[in-house]
């Protein structure tokens, strides 16, 4: 099947449900209502620790439309999950503030919601500890951070090499809990029939969400559904499977009906993850060239009881810079806290933040522009591994955003620059994310009529996957990717990998690539019932590549500081990136500011930590934990260099989901300290941290 190719590689082509989502059709987990459904609304734990001792519910099921009250003592039981936070309402233990322990289900929402408020739940307190701090006496070091990286890599001697260099940074870096907050919250529909049970679940990845239902459930999973139609945001927090799906499903099995279930916001902190806080330790020696000779970077980090997870801070110095002598490790202890989960570049978020901001530093200390200092200090391999890089275009990203940004007419002096009351600085940071490629399947058919389908069970969480595939698709087909239809967000599709770690262009597009290849070769006339053809990249996919892959971007921001209050304001931000081949300008650009906006939020205004006394996050919903609004992002670009890696995936995409918000942060931080001469080393930096330094 032949016909000629349109030159649209790359277009800005228009998502492809865009209308759905404007007009209110596109439908979410929670927009689901089958006939005779009811509602649940979560209770959850008031205090740190301890257990529940008694759940007196004559209350709650006197308030008109309570059907029943699922406790630990009448939930149906599950078996052991695939993730522990999944075991809810199994056991009268309380492992954190905020953890489930009852679940209310009425013939409406307002009923649950009256009826949880009348449940009267006593507990049995234990002492309980929800403190980081860099000497707690219960941190250790595990085998792993996530991604199954090394805890503790060593290359050389960090410590003799640190005392013999001229120049040195010995710097503390922290931050405390952030939190996705999706504009979709977590939600579910779940209806069992005939023993198949069919789930519509907001989750990043449905084939996973199947996956530990069938588990928990002890279920085969031909005998379950799940469906991720439309997904409003995940940031990560739904990338791997949480509560509501489970809570729906054994809500729906008690009572015998249709189980609706919407996490509140105010919930939404203790049940499905935040990034963990980080107290991060860098120390860069350096000659007097500016040459780096020794990088450590250590990490302090929280875990919870339930589970360990161990936020991969310290990864990305093994990646950046070259120096023969380096120490990355990282330490977790684990508190009376919620359990820690990924949130929109793990790992590497948290640690450029600390990296670059001690590049900063040390380009201070030897008198070096921050930008010369960086490509001073670029590995010919990359410097943990000792590979090959596939491909590394941040220098090209360094020397093309500081020509747009105008880097180089700045004044190179801390608080030199003043307009009025506004004291002016300017920052730049590095950025990476690694090339992440997961198995997946597809198929592809052709009709008779001419149409072509593609089938994937990819999750489009608001970043144009519909129209990305429709795209790889037709360029393989050599057609216009209007005449393609994407089916998406289902379990009875082929199945594949999860929206997560921004591997799923690269997965999804590879399977999608590959199916389509394999039916353009098709000549000659169509039968009646068309042609279908399958692929499956499990062979492409285990095989490990001899090189490093990673997309790179440098990142530059102006900040202005009022000089009387501390307000800081980003009036500029550049971003460009060396992310491959770029499968859609328009979808690309808005996946890299998006990052970049949650970058400002990171550095300026985000932050929740935890209150000692009772365990619980000081700010559960939008009114006290502040995201970016429109006010905050003046004169924000993205661009990108032409970048052709040959051993990536057919399309030669890298990913682009989360490199945006790397490096952001340390930008402001770094045209903040340039603006005022003050170096702050705890983020958000928000006025009242600011204002010391300005009286």
């Amino acid at each position: 099947m032949t016909t000629q190719a349109p030159q649209f590689p790359g277009a800005p082509v228009v998502r492809r449900e865009a209308r759905e989502k404007v007009t209110g059709t596109a439908r979410y987990a929670a927009d689901r209502t089958p006939a005779g459904c009811l509602y649940a609304w979560t209770v959850p734990a008031t205090i740190a620790a301890g257990r529940v001792t008694a759940v007196r519910a004559v209350d709650a099921l006197a308030v008109p439309g309570v059907h029943s009250v699922l406790t630990h003592d009448n939930a149906p039981r599950l078996q052991e999950p695939d993730d522990p936070i999944l075991a809810v309402l199994q056991d009268d233990r309380v492992p954190h503030h905020g953890m489930p322990v009852a679940l209310v289900i009425a013939d409406s929402l307002e009923a649950a919601r009256t009826g949880a408020g009348e449940l009267h739940i006593e507990y049995e307190r234990d002492p309980h500890d929800v403190t980081l701090t860099e000497d707690h006496p219960g941190l250790y070091t595990p085998e792993e951070a996530n991604g199954g990286f090394p805890a503790v890599r060593n290359r050389g001697d960090v410590e003799r090499a640190l005392a013999a260099s001229p120049v040195q940074v010995d710097a503390t870096y922290r931050m405390d809990a952030l939190h996705n907050h999706p504009m979709e919250p977590h939600a579910a529909t779940a209806v069992w029939a005939d023993g198949h049970l069919t789930v519509h679940d907001s989750s990043q990845g449905s084939d996973k969400v199947r996956g530990s239902l069938a588990q928990a459930f002890g279920m085969n999973p031909d005998h379950i559904t799940v469906v991720s139609e439309h997904v409003g945001g995940g940031f990560g927090s739904k990338g791997t499977t949480r509560p509501q799906g489970v809570l729906a499903a054994m809500a729906a099995r008690h009572t015998g009906h249709p189980v609706k279930l919407v996490f509140p916001r105010a919930q939404l902190a203790e049940v499905v993850g935040y990034r963990a806080p980080t107290i991060q330790r860098v120390r860069l020696g350096a000659d007097l060239d500016g040459l780096l000779t020794a990088v450590s970077h250590e990490v302090v980090t929280q875990t919870s009881t339930v589970k360990e997870f161990v936020e991969q801070a310290a990864v990305p110095a093994r990646v950046m810079y070259a120096s023969p002598n380096s120490r990355t490790g990282h330490r977790v202890v684990a508190l009376d806290v919620p359990s820690p989960s990924w949130m929109r570049a793990p790992g590497e978020a948290s640690g450029m933040y600390a990296l670059e901001s001690a590049m900063d530093e040390l380009a201070s200390a030897l008198g070096v522009d921050p930008v010369e200092l960086r490509l001073r200090n670029e590995p010919a391999t990359e410097p943990d591994s000792g590979r090959p890089f596939s491909s590394r275009g941040l220098a090209a990203c360094l020397r093309d955003g500081a020509a747009r940004f105008g880097w180089h007419d700045r004044d190179p002096r801390p608080a030199a620059r003043q307009e009025g009351r506004w004291l002016i600085g300017t920052g730049v940071a590095s950025a990476t994310y690694p090339v992440l490629v997961s198995r997946s399947t597809a198929s592809a058919h052709a009709a008779p009529d001419g149409s072509l389908t593609i089938r994937v069970n990819a999750t489009d969480i608001g970043t144009g996957a519909r129209t990305v595939l429709a795209q790889i698709a037709a360029d393989a087909l050599g057609t216009d990717p209007e005449a393609v239809h994407v089916d998406i967000g289902s379990t009875e599709l082929p199945t594949a990998s999860l929206a997560g770690g921004s591997s799923g262009t690269a997965s999804w597009g590879w399977a999608v690539h590959k199916a389509a290849a394999d039916l353009a070769g098709h000549s000659g006339p169509l039968p009646a019932e068309g042609i279908t053809t399958t692929a499956d990249t499990g062979q492409e996919t285990a095989e490990e590549s001899p090189y490093a892959r990673h997309a790179f971007g440098a990142h530059f921001a102006e900040t202005a500081v009022d000089a009387v209050t501390g307000e800081v304001r980003v009036r500029r931000l550049l971003g460009v990136y060396a992310a491959g081949r770029i499968l859609n300008a328009r979808t690309a650009r808005s996946q890299f500011t998006g990052g970049m906006v949650m970058g400002i939020g990171m550095a300026l205004t985000e932050d929740c930590g935890i209150d000692p006394v009772f365990g619980d996050f000081t700010a559960k919903d939008l009114a006290s934990y502040h995201v970016p609004v429109c006010a905050d992002t003046a004169d924000i670009q993205a661009h990108w260099i032409e970048e052709d890696d040959r051993h990536l995936n057919p399309m030669g995409s890298k990913g682009i989901g989360e490199i945006g918000i790397v490096g952001t942060a340390a930008a402001i931080g770094n045209a903040v300290r340039h603006a005022t001469g003050a170096r702050l080393r705890e983020l958000p930096l928000t006025p009242d941290t600011l204002l010391p330094y300005l009286l």
